[in-house]
């Protein structure tokens, strides 16, 4: 019996193994692919998440310890008083009172009231109370000596808690200087603000601890 030995020819040899090499290469590219993908689906986002209401800045908000002593609600509240020009604001406020009844004895009501863009340093009741008595119902009997107190007080600019560092011209002429950086200020080196960035309708509120003296 005749054995037929078959001879490959070269060429078709070399085309077999190129076939060969394309598919696995072609296999391992999309292997490696689909890994890619379903690595990138498995990992987590990394997009910045969006600013909520609590990342808000607060620069705009009154600060400070006595701030909760303000009534939550009605004209005395932070919304009412924001309402109302400055002497009626104060009015409606217990902590003010007696700031209230020096205002109105100067005749100093319309003049707050019809001011534009004012910063006032409103000392509280307690405030008023370390003035010996005597001294106190001296001041408030003279009409001139009140109201050079009261405009010490009152700042002819609104002033922002980032502005409020540094030394400011008063209504009076004088000059008063705060020290420090929210929410502890000092004013002339003896009144704490206690509650301070209080808006009404035409000026900013800063409720000092201390009744200010103006230079004699």
């Amino acid at each position: 019996m005749t054995v037929t030995t078959r001879r490959h020819h070269p060429a078709v040899a070399l085309a077999a193994a190129a076939a060969l090499a394309l598919t696995l290469g072609a296999c391992s590219s999309n292997s490696g692919s689909s890994t890619a993908s379903r690595t990138a689906a498995a990992a987590p986002s990394q997009a910045a998440a969006p600013a909520t209401a609590s990342d808000a800045p607060m620069s705009d908000q009154p600060f400070g310890t006595a701030c909760a002593a303000v009534p939550k609600d009605g004209a005395g509240s932070f919304t009412g008083m924001a309402k109302d020009p400055v002497a009626t604001a104060a009015s409606n406020n217990p902590l003010l009172s007696t700031l209230v009844t020096a205002v109105k004895q100067a005749g100093l009501v319309d003049t707050l009231n019809s001011a534009q863009n004012i910063t006032v340093f409103a000392p509280t009741n307690d405030a008023f109370d370390k003035i010996p008595k005597a001294t106190l119902d001296a001041v408030l009997a003279d009409k001139d000596k009140l109201t050079k107190l009261l405009t010490y007080h009152v700042v002819p600019q609104r002033l922002a808690p980032t502005d409020l560092t540094g030394a400011h011209k008063t209504l009076e002429t004088g000059n008063l200087t705060v020290t420090g950086a929210t929410p502890d200020f000092t004013v002339n080196n003896s009144a704490q603000v206690l509650c301070g960035n209080v808006r009404t309708a035409n000026a900013t509120v800063y409720i000092v601890d201390t009744v200010l003296m103006p230079a004699s």
